[in-house]
């Protein structure tokens, strides 16, 4: 605890001194010393610079830096301390290769007559060069780096910004980015107030992948692709007739035929529902249960509708998110994952509405719950343990201090949504290699496992790139013999 709050007082005392800056100094020949200053009441940055230029071959100013690295737009409002000073002392937002004098850089430069250019060096030692804005004497200043290319943008207060660029700068990353000041002149220095700085980096490309959807057949040990994209599909529910599959991408669900080459078809909810990879059939295939999130709650809650989707309603309606995973056997209970009180725990509503009712109250993270076809248990994964295992409690709950729960795997792997064939008779479920910390990821070395209710004997049937969305919800086929899963390869 004391190191913790060394290091934190350490870091507050850093922003205090610099701000969101790592760092500032002189660059460049500057026979008068530059200064720092940071408010952090009022956040503005002040900066006193000498220096005769930031031009030609070689620059000379103080500058307050931090090391980035990508995409990143640098924005402030800006103005000289005092009138009547060098007409061309510049104020500036930068982009730097290094803190050497003659470094590539592009920087947006306010000058002190009003003047405000995109400047920028190509490579070390090269000459400057400049594109002029038609705006003087602007306020608000931003200069953006996207790749290779820089563009400002300029205006003064209420009015639109006015852009000029791009210009063509490669920067290897990391870079230096931050603020400056340069007095045009040996002789004197001079000063600028930065305020409501802000460096904003974009963020990194989501990284895509592509999805097989595949079916296993327990019967004779093969897995056969039946429909393939390059986007994210997830969680598959077999239709009780056997005809289609339920599986959700990009906040709908779809129905798809498990015969190969099938096009997916969108299952109307009549609403703004964005759906996510928890969804499933009553046991008669009758009613639909799912989760989204809407417009009025952008957490996710349980609904029901018919299965065709129509007649929606919802389910749960607490401010923290609850995910469906199954049907009693009867269609009277929906059990679900519920956030309360930063824990995530197993919960259970009537079909017909009501008061959710809590089924675990350990304190871990409960996860994944789902029932035998005989309605008598309620089987789940958690980290109580202190690893990832599966677990089951009697479906009307774990009883006081989760006295009933008892302990299903016990091995280094970390085990992730159990699901009980129709037949009462197999246990298919998710394992992650040891020491992965949750199911949100995708990764190599995930294992589709199979053992017998009640039994020890566990099976490897396949080892994938899989994870989030491999088999979320209970993805049986109504016969037992087969069952429904994604795998990922990234693009």
């Amino acid at each position: 605890m004391k190191h913790f709050l060394f290091f934190a007082l350490a870091a507050a005392s850093a922003f205090a001194q610099n701000g969101i800056f790592d760092g500032h100094g002189d660059v460049g020949i500057v026979p008068k010393p530059g200064a720092f200053e940071f408010d952090s009441a009022a956040n503005t940055y002040r900066i006193t610079g000498n220096g005769a230029n930031m031009w030609a071959a070689a620059d000379a100013f103080h500058f307050a830096w931090k090391r980035i690295s990508g995409d990143a737009t640098v924005l402030a409002d800006v103005e000289f301390i005092g009138s009547g000073g060098e007409a061309h002392r510049k104020a500036v937002l930068i982009f730097r290769q290094d803190l050497t004098p003659d470094a590539p850089y592009a920087d947006i430069a306010l000058h002190g007559n009003g003047l405000t250019s995109l400047q920028y060096r190509t490579a070390a030692g090269q000459p400057t060069l400049g594109i002029d804005s038609t705006v003087t004497g602007p306020v608000h200043l931003r200069i953006e780096r996207r790749g290779d290319q820089f563009t400002m943008a300029v205006n003064k207060a209420g009015e639109d910004p006015v852009s000029s660029g791009p210009v063509t700068v490669t920067l290897h990353d990391p870079v230096y980015v931050g603020i400056g000041v340069c007095s045009h002149n040996v002789d004197n220095v001079e000063t600028a107030v930065f305020r409501n700085v802000r460096i904003q980096q974009a963020r990194p490309p989501q990284q895509r992948y592509r999805s097989r959807i595949s079916i296993y057949d327990r019967k004779d040990k093969s897995t056969h692709v039946i429909f393939t994209a390059d986007e994210i599909w997830e969680a598959p529910n077999w239709s009780h007739d056997g005809k289609y599959l339920l599986v959700n991408s990009g906040g709908n669900l779809f129905r798809l035929s498990p015969e190969a080459g099938a096009t997916p078809q969108k299952l109307d909810l009549g609403g703004d529902y964005r759906c996510n990879n928890d969804h499933g059939f009553t046991f008669d295939g009758k009613r639909l249960a799912f989760s989204a999130s809407t417009p009025t709650s952008r957490v996710s809650q349980a609904f029901q509708a018919t299965a065709d989707g129509k007649d929606v309603r919802q389910m749960t309606s607490a401010a923290t998110p609850s995910y469906f995973h199954g049907w009693s056997p009867d269609g009277r209970w929906l059990t679900f994952v519920g956030q309360r009180n930063g824990k995530f725990e197993l919960y259970r509503v009537a079909a017909e509405g009501g008061e959710e009712q809590r089924l675990t109250s350990h304190g871990a993270y409960d996860d994944g719950p789902d029932y035998s076809p005989d309605g008598k248990w309620i089987y789940f994964n958690s980290d109580r343990s202190g690893t990832w295992d599966i677990w089951r409690i009697p479906a009307d709950g774990a009883g006081p201090g989760d006295a009933k729960a008892e302990r299903i795997t016990s091995d280094d792997l970390e085990d992730w949504f159990p699901h009980v064939s129709p037949d009462g008779k197999w246990i298919v479920f998710l394992s992650f290699p040891k020491g992965t910390a949750n199911h949100n990821g995708k990764m190599e070395g995930v294992q589709l496992r199979l053992m017998p209710v009640g039994g020890k004997n566990l099976q490897v049937l396949t080892t994938i790139f899989g994870g989030q969305g491999t088999i979320n919800v209970n993805s049986w086929s109504p016969d037992s013999r087969k069952f429904a899963f994604v795998t990922y390869e990234p693009l």
